[in-house]
C-alpha cells in the first residue's frame, strides 16, 4: 500500500531536521580552534544525533599503529588503545578503510563473514555492565592519511544503523578528518614560528640555523632535558649564548646557578614538594622589597603563574626569571637540602645531634647493626653525598681514628682537601659499613681493599654515580674514599680548554691526521679524559667511526660507541682494542695504556690506518717517551706512531674578586728566573708591562679567593727530529731540550703566562708543577 503524502511530508521533513542538526555540528567542528574543543565538546550532542547510546572516537598513532580512544562516552572506562590490525572492529575499520556495520557484535557468524579474524572484544562490556549490540564503524581519513575511527553504538530503539546513518556518518568522519589535520598543521607551523623568534638572536648571529632547530625539536630528549639543552649539547650552542638569546625572548633577567645562594625561606618552601617543582620546573628563589621572585625555564606561562599566584596569595607582586632546566633542578636541591626535605633528614649538624642522642653501641655489634632501616646513619650519609654533589666536590674522604677520636670528613673541590664535618667516633664503622651495603660490598670484611660504585638514585633524589673505595687502617678501621663521577656530562668545547695559541694549533693538526698516536699525560684527576673528549669532539662527524673503551663512562657525546671495560670479568684495555680493530674503526680512544699489552696494540693500531688517542700517568711530556720506552716497547714502532704527548695539570682560578698589582723588581727577578732568562726573552714580553693578581675572598667563591680551575699544558711534538731521538733511547734532558727547540712551553712556563694574564696566580701553579 503507497505511502500518504502526509507521511511523505513528515519523513520528509525529519530528513530536512536530521540533515540541519547535522551541519550544525559539522559548522561547530570547523569552528573550533584546538581538539579538545572539537572532540569534547560535541561527543554527547553526536550520540543524540544517530539517537546512539555512546559513540568513541580514536585518533590514529601512526608510528605504534595504534588507535587511541580521545572520546568516549560513558564513565566507566578512561581510555582504550587498539591495534590496527584485523582483530577488532575499530581495528580493522582503520585497516581496510571501510565502513562496518554490524547489527549483533556477539553474533561471530556476522563478524566472521566479514574477515576470519575479526571479533568482538567481550571484555569491555564486563567491565562497565554496558551491553553492546549494533556498531557502525566509519574512518576517518584526510588525502589518504588515516586520522582516525568513529565508532556509534546501540541505536537506542534497538534497530540497525541503516543507509542515512552511514551517509552522515562518512559526512561526519570527512569534516572531522579536514579539521584535525588543519588544527594539527596549524599547531606545528606556530610552534615552528615560536621556535623560531625564541632563536632570533642565535639565527641572526648564525650560531644556529632553522634546520638544526627542527631536527633538535624531534629529538627523544626534548621531553626530558627540554630543547633549549638539546641544542647546546648536540649543536654545540655555548650556554651563554643560549641564555642571551632567551633572556631577550622572555624580556627577562636569566640567571645561572650559584651554590652560594641565600636560603630560602622554609615556610614557602612548605607550600609545595620538591617533586612537583621538578616536573613543572619552577621555584621560589628570593624575596627582597615585598616582591617574591620566582625561576621559571618559560618566565612567560601565564597557566603556571596562575597556579603560583594562587600558591602564594599574600604575595600581590610576583616576578618571573628566567633559568635552564639543571639550574633550576640545582636550585631545588640546594633549597629543600637546606632543610628536612628530600629525604636528607635535616641539616648536618641536626642529624649529628641526632646521633649523639641515641645510645653508645657496642663496637663489636656496630657493623651487623648497620642496615637500610638505621634511619639517622642513612639521612647522615645521603646528606654528606648531596651537600658534596651540589657543592661541586670532587672527592670525599671518609677518615676514622682509633680511640675516641672524631671520624673526620674531608671533601676535595678544585683540588684542595678541606674539612666538611666531624661525626662523634662511636659511628667509625657505621657509617663505612653503611656506603659498603650502598655499593654491595662485604661489610664484615674490613682486612682488605674494597671498591664498588653507588648509583646514588636508588637511595636519594639525586642522578649521581659515586666510585667508592674502602683502604684499612690502623686500629681495625677503614676509609672510604667516594668520587663524584660526572655521569653523562657534554664534552668541553675545544676552545675553552685553555690551550696557548701554538699549543692549539699544534693539536688540532694532530688530531686532523688519518692516524698516528696523541697521548695526553698527568696524574689522576688532572684533567685528561675532559681534555681528549673536547679533541674528540672536533673530529666527531657521521663521517668518521669513533670507538672508545673507558673506565668509567663519564662523559658522553653523540656519534662515539662508548665502551665501559670491565676488568674483573677479564674485559681489560687491551681486549677491548682488539675487539674494536675488528669493527672497522677510523678513530680509537683507550682510556688509559696501563701495561705494555695495551700500548703495544695502541701503537701498532696507529700504524695500521687509526688515530689513536689515548693517556699515561706520566709527570710530564718528555718522561712520557722514556716511560713507554722502559716498558720495553720497540722505538722504532713508537717514533713512527706518534704524532704529540700534551701533559697538563689543573690549577684553581682566580675569582672575580681578585685583586691586580703591579710586582716589585725582586718578585719579578723571581719569576723570569723561573721562567728561564733565555726562554723569557723569546716571549718578547716587556717586564714593566706585566701585572699579576692576587686572592681576596668573596661570597661567590666561599671567601678562598678562589674559583674553579683552569688546565696548564706543554705540548711535545712528534717532530722529525724528536723522532730520531726516540729511536736512538736518548735521554730525558736531550729529548726534553729539542722539544723546547720545537716550540714547547713547559707546564710551569705556561703557568707563568697564565699568572700574566690574571688567570691565576703563581702560589697555585708552583703547586701542581716543578719544571
Amino acid at each position: 500500500m503507497d505511502q500518504s503524502p502526509t507521511s511523505d511530508m513528515n519523513l520528509l521533513k525529519q530528513q530536512l531536521e536530521y540533515r540541519k542538526r547535522l551541519m550544525d555540528k559539522i559548522n561547530e567542528i570547523h569552528s573550533a580552534d584546538n581538539l579538545n574543543t572539537i572532540l569534547l565538546h560535541i561527543k554527547d550532542s553526536i550520540a543524540a544525533l544517530f539517537t546512539a547510546q555512546r559513540i568513541t572516537i580514536y585518533l590514529a598513532d601512526a608510528k605504534r599503529n595504534l588507535l587511541i580512544s580521545k572520546v568516549l562516552s560513558g564513565t566507566e572506562v578512561k581510555q582504550i588503545v587498539v591495534p590496527i590490525s584485523d582483530a577488532s572492529l575499530a581495528g580493522y575499520c582503520a585497516l581496510s578503510g571501510t565502513v562496518l556495520n554490524i547489527k549483533d557484535a556477539y553474533n561471530d557468524h556476522e563478524l566472521k563473514m566479514i574477515s576470519s579474524n575479526l571479533k568482538f572484544d567481550h571484555s569491555w562490556d564486563q567491565k562497565t555492565g554496558f551491553v553492546t549490540k549494533q556498531v557502525l564503524c566509519v574512518p576517518m581519513k584526510f588525502q589518504r592519511t588515516l586520522i582516525g575511527v568513529i565508532q556509534i553504538i546501540n541505536k537506542q530503539n534497538g534497530t540497525p544503523f541503516d543507509d542515512t546513518d552511514i551517509t552522515y556518518a562518512l559526512e561526519l568522519g570527512t569534516s572531522l578528518s579536514i579539521a584535525i589535520h588543519n588544527i594539527y598543521r596549524l599547531q606545528v607551523t606556530t610552534k615552528i614560528i615560536r621556535q623560531r623568534s625564541r632563536y632570533n638572536y642565535l639565527l641572526d648571529r648564525n650560531i644556529l640555523d632553522d634546520k638544526s632547530i627542527e631536527k633538535a625539536s624531534v629529538h627523544p630528549d626534548v621531553a626530558k632535558f627540554g630543547l633549549d639543552a638539546v641544542l647546546m649539547r648536540e649543536y654545540k650552542v655555548p650556554r651563554e649564548e643560549m641564555a642571551k638569546a632567551l633572556s631577550l625572548f622572555f624580556g627577562t633577567e636569566f640567571i645561572k646557578y650559584e651554590p652560594a645562594a641565600p636560603a630560602m625561606e622554609e615556610e614557602l618552601l612548605k607550600r609545595i614538594r620538591p617533586d612537583r617543582l621538578m616536573k613543572e620546573w619552577w621555584v621560589p628563589y628570593k624575596v627582597e622589597n615585598g616582591v617574591l621572585y620566582i625561576i621559571m625555564d618559560d618566565p612567560t606561562d601565564l597557566g603556571r603563574q596562575d597556579m603560583i599566584k594562587f600558591i602564594y596569595p599574600e604575595y600581590k607582586r610576583i616576578s618571573y626569571v628566567g633559568a635552564f632546566r639543571d639550574d633550576i633542578q640545582s636550585y631545588i636541591g640546594l633549597f629543600y637540602n637546606r632543610g628536612a626535605s628530600l629525604g636528607s633528614g635535616g641539616s648536618i649538624d641536626e642529624l649529628i645531634n641526632k646521633l649523639d642522642a641515641t645510645d653508645e653501641p657496642e663496637i663489636e655489634q656496630e657493623s651487623s647493626k648497620v642496615s637500610e632501616q638505621d634511619s639517622v646513619i642513612v639521612q647522615l650519609v645521603n646528606k654528606i653525598i648531596i651537600d658534596a654533589v651540589q657543592g661541586k666536590v670532587s672527592d670525599i674522604h671518609i677518615e676514622p681514628y682509633p680511640g675516641k677520636e672524631d671520624v673526620i670528613v674531608r671533601t676535595r673541590i678544585d683540588g684542595r682537601c678541606k674539612v666538611y664535618q666531624r661525626i662523634p667516633y662511636k659511628y667509625k664503622y657505621a657509617i663505612p659499613s653503611r656506603i659498603k651495603i650502598m655499593c654491595g660490598l662485604d661489610i664484615s670484611e674490613r682486612r682488605k681493599p674494597q671498591d664498588g660504585k653507588i648509583d646514588f638514585k636508588k637511595f636519594g633524589p639525586l642522578d649521581v654515580e659515586l666510585r667508592v673505595a674502602t683502604v684499612p687502617t690502623a686500629g681495625q678501621l677503614e676509609d672510604v674514599v667516594m668520587r663524584v663521577l660526572a655521569s653523562g656530562e657534554a664534552a668541553l668545547p675545544y676552545d675553552k680548554l685553555g690551550l696557548t695559541e701554538r699549543n692549539s694549533k699544534v693539536l688540532m693538526e694532530c688530531i686532523n691526521q688519518p692516524y698516528g698516536l696523541v697521548l695526553v699525560v698527568g696524574p689522576t684527576g688532572s684533567g685528561k679524559t675532559t681534555t681528549l673528549h673536547s679533541a674528540i669532539s672536533v673530529i666527531n662527524t657521521p663521517e668518521t667511526k669513533i670507538w672508545t673503551a673507558e673506565d668509567p663512562v663519564e662523559i658522553t657525546q653523540r656519534g662515539l660507541r662508548q665502551v665501559q671495560v670491565h676488568p674483573k670479568i677479564g674485559f681489560t684495555f687491551a681486549a677491548a682494542l682488539r675487539s674494536f680493530l675488528r669493527a672497522d674503526p677510523d678513530v680509537i680512544m683507550v682510556g688509559e695504556m696501563r701495561d705494555q699489552e695495551t700500548a703495544e696494540i695502541g701503537i701498532e693500531s696507529s700504524l695500521t690506518g687509526h688515530l689513536v688517542f689515548s693517556t699515561l700517568h706520566t709527570n710530564s711530556a718528555p718522561e712520557t717517551v722514556t716511560r713507554l720506552l722502559d716498558m720495553e716497547l720497540d722505538p722504532f714502532s713508537f717514533s713512527d706512531a706518534i704524532l704529540c704527548i700534551l701533559a697538563q695539570r689543573l690549577c684553581r682560578r682566580l675569582c672575580d674578586c681578585k685583586q691586580e698589582y703591579q710586582p716589585d723588581r725582586k718578585e719579578l727577578e723571581d719569576i723570569i728566573m723561573e721562567y728561564g732568562v733565555e726562554a723569557f726573552k723569546k716571549t718578547g714580553i716587556n717586564p714593566a708591562d706585566i701585572r699579576l693578581c692576587k686572592a681576596t675572598g668573596c661570597p661567590k667563591c666561599g671567601d678562598s679567593g678562589y674559583k674553579g680551575r683552569l688546565g696548564i699544558h706543554e705540548l711535545l711534538q712528534g717532530t722529525d727530529e724528536m723522532k730520531t731521538l726516540i729511536k736512538r733511547k736518548s735521554e730525558i734532558e736531550a729529548i726534553r731540550h729539542q722539544a723546547i727547540n720545537d716550540g714547547m712551553t713547559t707546564l710551569k712556563q705556561d703557568g707563568i703566562l697564565k699568572c700574566f694574564k690574571g688567570l691565576t696566580d703563581l702560589k697555585e701553579v708552583r703547586k701542581v708543577c716543578i719544571k
